[in-house]
């Protein structure tokens, strides 16, 4: 069935065969969706009609027909497919109910045996609606990127469909419109507001050299964007094919659950043989009476409610966690992640927004600060590093021009060096600067690191001329994210490549529980194997793509700012769109909350099953109670309480 594969996945012939309905509801279609609501207006009318006379005129002969065309009217399908499972060797709940209603119109009570399947038909019409209500919602997401985009062809703007655009092709975009593609901005500037895919909606500027995304909405600006991806490999389209796919994993809960439903069918199944053989045969008990009570028992032991319990509350939580921008490949992720002992951050991009500024230029023997600077950034502009691009902005921003380099050379992991008018220069860490033989100031060095800020040396061959500090500025939100966590139990970890002083600052203003500092890649992953010996469930957050082998050793790795990396949204079992770190607080709590509505789920259905099983016995339920709370109203309950899950 479509959201959560009902027949397919969650209850599927090999998992919960004796669940399965067949297509009785197959494709989910409006057009199929509107017949079956007139089949439940036309069944309930004729139903009342019959009810009517049967009780209250002597026209009982009229009513047990209109009772039978109640069954053709909504059991056509039920009769049909029960009987065809039970031909090809399964055991369905069409052929029980098929079978109880059968049993009912035999024994004179054909109110009920049309009740049974009236009423089954409006179950499992729910069913399909709450699974077609969630499908819905995720490729609801779909439409907000429009079907159609304006392309400059031959100096002509033309309206062509999405599908017919190509890559490179130019697409404008004017105020108020949403993007229909993937792309770069090539002209012009504007806000964006980028909530259907980030979950949030304060807009982002975005300026010649941006990346844009299909479905955000243009708010001011005119823009011109060359298209990057076509249509059904935009980001939006990734993340509707991976929240289905997500739809269809089965968690923990899903799979015991099955593996329930297998003994407990067949069990309720002998039992009600049980009871309809033992008393009448051995005891002597009347036959129609005993006969009843075990076409009720056949009703009740219909496990469908037991079985969408899980499924449909894991979809709720999934396509809610979608429309806030975090996409959760499955809902074993949400079953698990709420088991976290320690979570487990990278420091640059994670909890500092990984675009580190200059922010104290040092001159020392006679240069002066513009000069410094000047010759550092003429170096650093050969190199795509985080603090290289920092240092160059900040020369830009002063509106330094930059000096030719000749025999240039980088030297990985230590620094940069080169020749500016023959001069030999040296931009680099300090192991670099040990190695080339040029003391600097350990003080200078120390009183930086101790304010957790990054140190780059700039010297000639001879001496040290100055040092640059940096910054790689903490996110707002880091400080209460790690203490929300903490007061969950959680116990936090940061992981960084920076040195020991720069990584305890920072450790020391986050409230971090523990930090390793100066990690390569594969130190980080060693780093998550340690913690794994210590302790059940360590997830990891990074950035997804250099974070890529220790997140994958973790029980969970999350990827944070995942929107314009592809890498990111494939390799991380969670994925937060956004670079709010905040949400994994909130997925510590969606975790929860689904998990406890699960909880409750399960423990009503077996609870209200079993206890109508045994109030059978003294012949206290009927086929109407049986079918009407035990297998409509209880899945009809099970679906409203999982839907709370994607209203908060």
């Amino acid at each position: 069935m479509p959201g959560y594969d009902k027949h397919g996945e969650s209850c599927s012939t090999e998992g919960c065969s004796f669940c399965s309905t067949g297509d009785i509801f197959e494709g989910g279609s409006e057009e199929s969706m509107r017949e079956h609501k007139k089949i439940i207006a036309a069944g309930g009318f004729l139903l009342a009609i019959g009810l009517y006379l049967e009780f209250f005129t002597e026209l009982r002969l009229i009513a047990q027909i209109i009772f039978l065309s109640v069954v053709a009217i909504s059991g056509r399908d039920i009769i049909k497919n029960g009987l065809k499972s039970a031909l090809e060797g399964h055991l369905t709940i069409n052929f029980l109910i098929t079978i109880a209603a059968t049993g009912a119109f035999i024994i004179g009570h054909g109110e009920e045996g049309a009740a049974v399947i009236y009423l089954f038909f409006i179950a499992e019409f729910l069913e399909d609606y709450s699974a077609e209500r969630a499908r819905k919602s995720v490729t609801s997401l779909m439409k907000l990127a429009p079907e159609t985009a304006t392309v400059k062809r031959d100096g002509k703007e033309v309206t062509l469909n999405v599908h017919e655009v190509e890559v490179e092709d130019i697409v404008v975009i004017k105020p108020g419109d949403r993007i229909p593609l993937d792309g770069l901005v090539i002209k012009g500037t504007s806000s964006v507001n980028q909530a259907p895919i980030t979950g949030e909606s304060m807009p982002v500027l975005k300026v010649e050299g941006a990346e844009v995304f299909a479905g955000t909405i243009n708010e001011e600006g005119y823009l011109e964007i060359e298209v990057a991806k076509k249509s059904d490999e935009s980001t939006i389209s990734k993340i509707v094919r991976l929240v289905e796919d997500a739809q269809k994993e089965k968690s923990k809960t899903e799979i015991f659950i099955d593996r329930f439903a297998k003994s407990y069918t067949p069990a309720v199944i002998g039992l009600a043989l049980f009871v309809i053989i033992v008393p009448t045969l051995i005891f002597g008990e009347p036959f129609t009476e005993w006969f009843y009570r075990g076409l009720v028992l056949l009703v009740i032991s219909c496990p469908c409610a037991l079985a969408i319990s899980t499924p449909v509350s894991m979809v709720s939580a999934l396509t809610s966690a979608a429309k806030n921008g975090v996409l959760i490949k499955g809902g074993s992720y949400i079953e698990e992640i709420k088991n976290a002992k320690v979570i487990v951050f990278d420091k640059t991009g994670t909890l500092t927004r990984g675009k580190p500024d200059v922010i104290d230029v040092i001159a020392l023997n006679k240069y002066s600060d513009e000069k410094l600077l000047q010759i550092a950034a003429s170096l650093e502009a050969k190199s795509k590093h985080p603090i290289a691009e920092a240092v160059v902005r900040s020369a830009e921003e002063r509106g330094i021009e930059l000096l030719e380099v000749s025999k240039f050379e980088s030297v990985a992991g230590k620094g940069l060096r080169g020749e500016i008018d023959s001069t030999p220069f040296f931009v680099g860490n300090r192991n670099f600067f040990r190695e080339i033989g040029v003391d600097f100031s350990e003080e200078v060095l120390d009183n930086l690191e101790k304010e957790g800020k990054t140190a780059v040396f700039v010297g000639s061959d001879s001496h040290v001329i100055g040092v640059i500090a940096l910054v790689d500025r903490i996110r707002k939100d880091s400080q209460r994210t790690v203490k929300e966590l903490k007061s969950k139990g959680v116990r936090t970890v940061m992981l960084t490549g920076d040195n020991e002083r720069v990584a305890r600052a920072i450790a020391e203003k986050i409230d971090i529980d523990e930090y390793r500092a100066e990690l390569l890649p594969e130190d980080k992953a060693k780093a998550v194997e340690e913690l794994l010996k210590k302790y059940d469930h360590v997830v990891m957050i990074g950035d997804g793509v250099n974070d890529a082998p220790a997140m994958a050793k973790a029980h969970i790795g999350i990827a944070m700012g995942a929107i314009g990396s592809d890498i990111a949204i494939e390799t991380a079992d969670i994925a937060l769109m956004h670079d709010d770190i905040s949400k994994v607080v909130h997925l510590l709590d969606l975790s929860n909350r689904t998990m406890s509505v699960v909880r409750q789920n399960v423990v009503a259905a077996i609870l209200i099953k079993g206890s109508l099983a045994i109030l059978t016995l003294p012949g206290y339920v009927t086929l109407w109670l049986a079918v009407g709370i035990g297998d409509m109203g209880l899945t009809l309950a099970v679906i409203l309480n999982a839907l709370r899950i994607g209203r908060r």
